[in-house]
């Protein structure tokens, strides 16, 4: 699997989420949140992209180790989160960003993308 985000940084940005997560479940008020494979979480202010992941209602410790910081206010990227045999791939304008090993063994129950935040989406596939 290989999901790619475009999108233009805001020019204020704070912040911005990408989820790869199961469907939720249930209707209305009863819809309980399912599991999340990946959240990545970009924090524009410490220039920091935390990852995590939760598994029955239950988030684990985040991870933040980068090499370098890839977002600019103002400025277009290209996200590409491949999922391999043990881990997510995260690359961004075709540089390896960082990794993060797979909590949850179900992956083919991941089938919701979600992206929201201080971004303009321009392509999603």
């Amino acid at each position: 699997m290989r999901l790619v985000v475009m999108g233009i940084v805001h020019k204020r940005p704070k912040s911005m989420v990408v989820l790869v997560s199961c469907q939720s479940k249930g209707e209305g008020d009863e819809e309980i949140e399912g599991d999340v494979g990946l959240e990545l979480k970009v924090n524009f202010s410490e220039k920091a992209v935390l990852r995590n992941a939760r598994l029955s209602g239950q988030w684990g410790a985040s991870e933040t180790a980068l090499s370098f910081f890839p977002f600019a206010p103002g400025e277009p990227f290209k996200m590409e989160i491949v999922c391999e045999h043990q881990q997510f791939r995260i690359l961004v304008d075709g540089q390896p960003l960082c990794g993060f090993t797979h909590r949850l063994t179900q992956l083919a129950s991941l089938t919701a993308l979600r992206v929201h935040g201080d971004l303009q989406l321009t392509k999603v596939a």
